[in-house]
């Protein structure tokens, strides 16, 4: 190996293991790993930051975009307003909503398809008075499988045809994937529908976490003992009588800064101690009020002393990219900022109690947050999360919903016919978004995931320069020699199992940036067609099932379905070997060798 390629291998090596850690965020470690790579001389810098400029990189900031007007306008709300029906089975329940999120993911991000279809699942299942947990996971594997069918559908399909344009002269169409694509989908569908749900453990498919967060919301909250305050020199046991008639728990104390150990019960009262309770809203303040106790966080006491039309309770999910995504409500202010606490927090069915403004939140969590009245959602965005309550109608724009839908179709036709790239076509549905108010202008930066964008743009200039230095052939011929005296069919599933692995763990953009090109240089190798070993990694980059971080939609599911992390693979596990089982025929049928 040459110098840049040991150096581009160790850099590739540090990524996926950061990736794999977790600890910082994914476009952050892309970004460092694109300025080391300059620094060392294996980027050019001339060329370090055109991948932002990429058109795979245009293509998914304007999908987005694209998604967001279809939402706002109310187009998807018309299909979803319909599939409310409590009385069906839950297979029958599943094939429904299920097949509507595949159709959907095919023509918009899968992760808004999802957040959308996410709480009409819910509130279906609870007017059936069953678990959420036995059709979360299934619409979750549904709205993944959907993406594959189209070019537009997830980022794995999008960086393929752009690669595949710079290579070999032409990118993939946009129904190129529908054949295979589909193919797939169906079968998955057929899978999840039938068997799937039923390998999901019984513990996520009889309770509801989010529920029992409701019906449990107190919080945790702080009251300091004043300067002449009645009760100074008292033990805190003696509280405990008018802490039951108020329906409030007294859980510790807080002196000089520090939390004393226990329930501190046969601990004298001092000037200046805070309480720590967990109490409903209006019990604290009567419990206040009763013993003369104060707030000790005014913003905090903002919130709390209002009247009881003033406050209303959000349940919202937390994705990897949020705001407060590990970090606390402290660290981001949630108090002053938002005028709004942490009721409470489900983590994979457990409820926590303690320390809610201190406890890092992480990616799966439920909150349940207390705000002000008509503020939840915005509240709910500010943080970076999504309502589990079912959307509202007040958010869209019923008359523009058949606009956005022809805007859409007419630049997907034109694209499709070849008379306009796809990515100009989607500028154009975006500019008649704008300009006729369905996104509005001041928001319109905001539907753009700008860690994805950033992953993209520094993860493309990393996969040139391997291919560059000769990296990718180097993995290719490895593979090829693994594979020697193997037919077709077993060298296509040697890649999508590799591909596939990877995508279970790592971020699927930066797997396909990867995959793509060794896929590319295997077919040279052989002197066959690139396009089935293509068709095989876009595939195999999309279809991460057996863990929740291997797919956004796994994530946003796990604390709502009461997911724990070794769920996933009951059901996952039978459906990626079912999507290789099914996928490597119809790609040798229509993408021959």
């Amino acid at each position: 190996m040459t110098s840049d390629q040991i150096l581009l291998f160790a850099l590739f090596f540090a990524v996926f293991v950061l990736l794999l850690w977790g600890r910082f965020r994914y476009d952050l470690v892309a970004f460092g790993a694109l300025l080391v790579g300059v620094v060392l001389g294996i980027v050019p810098a001339e060329e370090a930051f055109a991948g932002f400029g990429h058109h795979a990189t245009i293509i998914v900031a304007l999908v987005l975009v694209v998604s967001a007007g279809l939402m706002r306008s109310g187009a998807v709300q018309l299909i979803t307003r319909t599939v409310i029906d409590s009385t069906r089975s839950v297979s029958h329940h599943i094939a429904f909503m299920g097949g509507l999120g595949a159709v959907l993911s095919g023509f918009m991000n899968n992760v808004a398809a999802l957040a959308l279809l996410m709480p009409v699942d819910i509130q279906t299942a609870r007017k059936a008075k069953r678990p959420p947990g036995s059709t979360l996971m299934p619409l979750s594997f549904a709205t993944i499988l959907g993406g594959m069918v189209t070019l537009i559908g997830t980022p794995p399909n999008i960086i393929i045809a752009a690669i595949r344009e710079e290579q070999l002269g032409a990118s993939f169409r946009m129904f190129d994937f529908a054949p295979v694509g589909g193919i797939t989908a169906a079968a998955g569908l057929i899978f999840v529908t039938v068997v799937g749900w039923r390998l999901i453990p019984r513990s996520a498919r009889e309770s509801d976490p989010a529920a029992q967060l409701r019906e449990t919301s107190a919080y945790i909250a702080e009251l300091a003992v004043p300067e002449g305050n009645g009760w100074i020199g008292k033990r805190v046991s003696d509280l405990h009588d008018t802490a039951d008639e108020t329906d409030v728990t007294i859980l510790g104390l807080i002196r000089g800064g520090r939390r004393r150990y226990g329930s501190s019960r046969d601990t004298d009262l001092q000037a200046d101690d805070i309480l720590i309770l967990e109490a409903q809203p209006d019990a604290l303040d009567t419990f206040r009020s009763t013993l003369g106790f104060s707030y000790t966080d005014a913003d905090r006491r903002d919130v709390i002393e209002g009247d009881a039309e003033g406050l209303t309770l959000t349940e919202v999910v937390v994705p990897r990219d949020a705001r407060i995504a590990g970090r606390s409500a402290l660290a981001v202010g949630l108090h002053w900022r938002q005028r709004s606490v942490i009721v409470g927090i489900s983590r994979q069915g457990q409820r926590i109690t303690e320390h809610l403004r201190q406890a890092q939140i992480q990616p799966g969590d439920i909150l349940l947050l207390l705000t002000p009245a008509d503020s939840g959602r915005q509240v709910a965005s500010w943080l970076g999360c999504l309502p589990l309550a079912e959307r509202g109608l007040a958010i869209t724009q019923e008359s523009k919903s058949w606009l956005s839908i022809w805007l859409f179709a007419a630049a997907v036709l034109l694209a499709s016919l070849g008379w306009i790239s796809l990515p100009v076509g989607l500028g154009l549905v975006v500019v008649a978004y704008v300009l006729t108010g369905i996104v509005p202008l001041s928001e319109l930066y905001d539907q753009i995931e700008w860690p994805v964008v950033v992953l993209l743009g520094s993860m493309i200039p990393l996969g040139k320069a391997l291919e560059a230095s000769g990296g990718t052939e180097m993995l290719a011929g490895q593979l090829v020699t693994l594979t020697g005296g193997l037919p077709a069919w077993a060298i296509l599933t040697v890649l999508m199992v590799v591909t596939m692995s990877l995508s279970d763990v790592l971020n699927n953009t930066a797997t396909t940036i990867v995959a793509a090109p060794v896929g590319i240089e295997m077919a040279r190798a052989l002197g066959v067609s690139p396009d089935p070993f293509l068709m095989a990694v876009a595939v195999a980059a999309s279809c991460a099932f057996l863990t929740p971080i291997g797919h956004k939609n796994n994530t946003l599911i796990l604390g709502p379905g009461g997911y724990r992390f070794g769920d996933y693979w009951r059901m996952g596990l039978p459906l990626e070997v079912l999507v290789i089982a099914v996928s490597i025929p119809a790609i040798l049928v229509f993408w021959p060798m």
